[in-house]
């Protein structure tokens, strides 16, 4: 469905949540909600048979909600709390519309919303909005991106250490705790058949369009490919519910799921992978030229990203936990590099063409908002045309040992790149940046209060 949605969009999406509703005799509850610039679902379970209200009026929730920190507190400091005396914005049915929550049973369903002025303008520090923004952006350009999504996560115990540190999962008939990674092994895609059958299933009724799953490199880590989209607000849209779809049938199975970019300190961290390509008005893939090197144009896109991606830090790593990702050698990349079919890069081209040819984005974590990650990229590739950008020279052989800069791995310098910075701040605007500037600084004033377990073990009866 289109993202901007047209009157007969909206009524096609009330005739088919009539529908569902007719045909689900037991459905108590709709769940309702928006994902907030941290990625973190926010909104409201109502009973179901209040649940047309939704496609007709919409949900006023207030707009603040969009700008709450990762606890969920109000951020004093972003001009949508107080200045507007917390005023409400008017949340409107996306996506899909109404569809099943398949882990509940048959008496929960649920709607994506996206968040709007009263007015019925785009209120810009929704991400999604955001999001719609950028594609728009680059649709005035020409140029029209289709895109994939890869998250890694990891399925570990219900039950924790005792220190309440997570303990990876049982499984199989031995019930043995997962204790070492087994890349692509099919023995423990097979220990976890059970959850796999349903998450796929659960995926299917959502419209959520999976390909494959992989063991990747952590003890109890693995990696899920959904398919590409010729809408990038579908594709961030799909992530979202995949991201949910696995917490709520991992929970069904007696498990915890996580998307934390770096749970363990001694095993992989999560990443969430970008496969992008870019088509014009007429259906041709721009970054293709015939060639094995791909076009200028690809070029131009590579480079405008390296540029951007400083700025970018705090979208593809916005937590204090995401960059410790960045570890050399562990697959997550560590400089601003680009290549063929090098997989220890921040930017991989693969080795397809025609339609297929696209790079491949490898610096954001599964922790980051999908709607961010993408309208970062969008921007800096548009940077990157627009400009006709050069890119540095592709790197061969071992990225993490080449010359390149370095990516931002501090937080509190991630946020202060983009705050400064020529390229997203501008293209997102005054109220985006107020809004997640000010979240960010209060989620660091947080951070920097707590005294953690580490200085006690390290300090406390040392001095």
């Amino acid at each position: 469905m289109s993202t901007s949605q047209t009157y007969d969009d909206r009524q096609a999406m009330l005739s088919s949540a009539k529908a569902m509703l007719d045909a689900s005799p037991n459905l108590v509850f709709v769940d309702a909600f928006f994902a907030d610039l941290n990625g973190v679902l926010r909104g409201k379970r109502l009973p179901a048979r209040d649940a047309l209200k939704l496609f007709k009026s919409g949900l006023r929730l207030p707009r603040s909600l969009v700008g709450v920190d990762v606890w969920g507190e109000d951020v004093i400091g972003n001009g949508l709390v107080m200045e507007t005396g917390d005023s409400d914005g008017i949340c409107h049915p996306v996506g899909e519309g109404l569809i099943p929550t398949p882990w509940t049973g048959d008496s929960t369903a649920q709607v994506m919303l996206m968040m709007g002025d009263t007015d019925g303008s785009p209120f810009l520090a929704d991400p999604r909005q955001m999001l719609i923004e950028m594609k728009d952006r680059c649709a005035a350009a020409d140029m029209f991106p289709v895109a994939a999504m890869e998250l890694e996560f990891y399925l570990l115990a219900r039950d924790t250490d005792d220190q309440g540190r997570p303990l990876t999962a049982n499984m199989g008939a031995t019930g043995r705790r997962v204790s070492d990674a087994k890349l692509y092994a099919m023995n423990e895609l097979d220990a976890f058949s059970d959850f796999f059958s349903d998450l796929y299933a659960a995926c299917d009724q959502q419209g959520v369009s999976l390909g494959a799953a992989i063991v990747e490199g952590g003890a109890g880590q693995f990696e899920v490919n959904l398919l590409h989209q010729d809408d990038p607000v579908r594709a961030a849209d799909q992530a979202i519910l995949f991201r949910r779809a696995v917490k709520g049938v991992a929970d069904k199975h007696g498990l915890l799921s996580t998307f934390m970019a770096k749970p363990f300190g001694d095993l992989g961290g999560n990443g969430l992978h970008v496969h992008m390509s870019m088509l014009n008005g007429e259906g041709d893939n721009i970054f293709d030229d015939g060639t094995e090197k791909g076009s200028a144009k690809l070029l131009n896109a590579i480079a405008g990203l390296i540029d951007a991606s400083p700025e970018a830090m705090i979208f593809l790593a916005p937590h204090l936990n995401s960059m410790r990702r960045f570890q050399d050698e562990s697959h997550a990349p560590t400089r601003l590099t680009w290549g063929y079919e090098n997989r220890t890069v921040a930017i991989r081209v693969p080795n397809d063409s025609g339609k297929n040819r696209r790079f491949e984005y490898r610096i954001a974590g599964a922790d980051a908002n999908p709607y961010l990650v993408l309208a970062a990229l969008l921007a800096g590739v548009l940077d990157g045309v627009s400009n006709n950008k050069t890119a540095p020279a592709s790197t061969t052989g071992n990225g993490y040992l080449t010359d390149a800069p370095r990516i931002p791995t501090s937080w509190r310098d991630a946020l202060d790149c983009f705050a400064g910075g020529k390229i997203l701040s501008p293209a997102f605007g005054p109220l985006f940046t107020q809004v997640f500037c000010a979240l960010k600084q209060q989620e660091m004033r947080v951070a920097n209060s707590r005294v953690t377990d580490f200085e006690y073990d390290s300090y406390l009866q040392a001095f």
